[in-house]
């Protein structure tokens, strides 16, 4: 399972059992989007290959509104 924590300047990440950053500028460049706009869909199919995506995706700057 693959666990995404989102603040302002980028997204930590757990992937099977590795932690890592990745910066807000890096999936800016990854998905060509600004980074309030990308959705957390996106960010998991950085990490994964082949993700599981359940529910509705959503965007970074509804995430951070919560």
């Amino acid at each position: 399972m693959t666990v995404l924590s989102f603040d302002e300047k980028g997204v930590d990440v757990e992937y099977q059992g590795t932690e890592f950053r990745l910066e807000k500028a890096l999936i800016e460049d990854a998905t060509e989007k600004s980074y309030p706009d990308v959705t957390d869909h996106e960010v998991l199919k950085i990490v994964e290959e082949d993700p599981s995506l359940s529910g509705e995706p959503r965007r970074i700057k509804d995430i951070l509104n919560t």
